[in-house]
């Protein structure tokens, strides 16, 4: 496995992982008038462009794909809407690490299916097996399992003051 290669699918993991736990200093980043949650999504949209880059470069497409590949993605990104849609982008984005108060949200996938969005995010991964040699689907997957991790545990006291 090439190392910038590895690099580039684990590029988001650090930050998010520095976010979790320094949410404070995140803030303090961003200043007043920006929203940090807005400002994580920016950084996360390029960091998946740099991780889509990466896997891209060592991809081999044929057409059709195989039957399993559509039910696994559709499911996968299908959760992660799901996701996006409830919790919006500060729900999505840390904004609760950011001293925002985000709605408990029940209705599904919360509450029937742990982390959904990772859970979606590893099924439409696991889908791309078709295209995408195993170890770099493996590292990618490695990254979310560690954050579900990371975020399994969550001192409230660490939590950020907003900045007014």
């Amino acid at each position: 496995m090439g190392f910038f290669l590895a690099i580039g699918v684990l590029s988001p993991f650090p930050l998010y992982y520095y976010l979790w736990n320094y949410p404070q200093s995140w803030v303090d980043i961003c200043g007043k008038g920006r929203d940090p949650s807005k400002m994580m999504a920016y950084v996360a949209h390029f960091l998946k462009l740099i991780q889509f880059i990466s896997l891209f470069s060592v991809s081999s497409f044929y057409w059709p794909p195989p039957f399993w590949f559509w039910p696994l993605f559709a499911f996968g990104q299908f959760l992660n809407f799901r996701v996006y849609q409830l919790l919006g982008e500060a729900g999505t984005y840390y904004g609760v690490r950011f001293g925002k108060t985000i709605p408990w949200v029940t209705e599904f996938p919360f509450g029937v299916i742990s982390d959904p969005q990772y859970v979606g995010s590893i099924m439409s991964l696991v889908a791309c097996l078709a295209w995408v040699p195993f170890q770099y689907i493996l590292l990618w997957i490695l990254g979310y399992v560690f954050m579900m991790r990371v975020e399994s545990k969550e001192d409230p006291s660490t939590r950020a003051k907003p900045l007014n």
